[in-house]
Formats: structure tokens, C-alpha cells, sequence
């Protein structure tokens, strides 16, 4: 590929968005960041990957961390910021990429090769795909508005702009 694409896809749990975005990256040949991300900054950064998997994609408690001059109390928040400055660092490398979540639509909208995409599908049909990946009962699969509650929450505690 000799211009640099940057797809950030968002998407609403089950809607299908991380297969969406796996067949993006496979079609242009180039690499998906997802959760494999914190791979890559655990090793960069010599810190255990357990750790991070615990803060990922998790919002801050505001009642008990705060900002002073910058520096923030938060282990979610500067989790996030981590992640943050690796996209950037890749985006500035000149390298493309496929990136689920992480609030990549708003910390990489001023790169004009990025496109961003939100996955939604009816509630009825992300149950029915979430019970038939996950081997779920209907009323297990139908947690669904907890895990877009959840996504909503850690992303709009972080960006400007609303999910979705």
C-alpha cells in the first residue's frame, strides 16, 4: 500500500464490528490493533500484561482519582493514555492500521488518512450472534445494554465527542 489508511472502527457489542474490522485489515494487507496492542506497550514499557488487561477499555472512578498538574491517579486513565501515545507514535511511523475502539476515532481525527466507522445492528440480531459465538442463554446473551453502557461510559469520560 503506498498511502498510509488508518480505519478506526467503533462498534456496539455483537453488532459484529471486530469481524468487520478483521476483514478490513485482511483486505488491505495491513495490521489490526485491538486488544493486541497492549502486547506490544506491555513489552515496550516492561510491564506485566495481566495488569494492563485489568485497566483496558475501563473507565475512571471520578470519586477517587484526581489530575494535579498533568499527572493523574487513575490507573485507568493513564492506561489510556498509553494506548493513546502508542497510536500516535504508530500513526506519526507512517504505518497503516486497522484500529478497534480504544476512542482511536477522536485521538487520530486530525490524520487526513483516517476513516472512522461505527458498527450498530438491531438489538434483536446481536443477541441471536452473541448466543451462537459464545454458546449463551438468551438471557445471558442479553446483557448487551451492560457492555454498551459500559463502552459508552469509558468512551465518553474520554473524548469530546459521544460514542456511537
Amino acid at each position: 500500500m503506498e498511502k498510509q489508511l488508518i480505519i478506526s472502527v467503533g462498534r456496539e457489542y455483537g453488532s459484529g464490528g471486530h469481524e468487520i474490522a478483521e476483514k478490513l485489515a485482511n483486505h488491505y494487507g495491513i495490521q489490526l490493533l485491538d486488544h493486541n496492542l497492549l502486547d506490544e506497550i506491555a513489552e515496550k514499557k516492561n510491564v506485566k500484561m495481566d495488569h494492563l488487561r485489568t485497566l483496558d477499555e475501563k473507565h475512571k472512578n471520578p470519586l477517587s482519582s484526581r489530575t494535579v498538574r498533568g499527572y493523574s491517579s487513575s490507573p485507568e486513565e493513564n492506561m489510556l493514555y498509553l494506548q493513546f501515545d502508542y497510536l500516535r507514535d504508530k500513526a506519526d511511523s507512517g504505518e497503516s492500521f486497522v484500529i478497534v475502539g480504544r476512542c482511536s476515532e477522536t485521538i487520530l481525527k486530525q490524520y487526513d488518512c483516517m476513516v472512522s466507522i461505527f458498527i450498530l445492528a438491531d438489538r434483536d440480531k446481536r443477541t441471536e450472534r452473541i448466543m451462537r459465538l459464545y454458546h449463551l442463554t438468551e438471557s445471558d446473551a442479553a446483557k448487551i445494554r451492560e457492555k454498551d453502557t459500559s463502552r459508552r461510559r469509558y468512551h465518553n469520560s474520554f473524548c469530546v465527542g459521544k460514542w456511537g
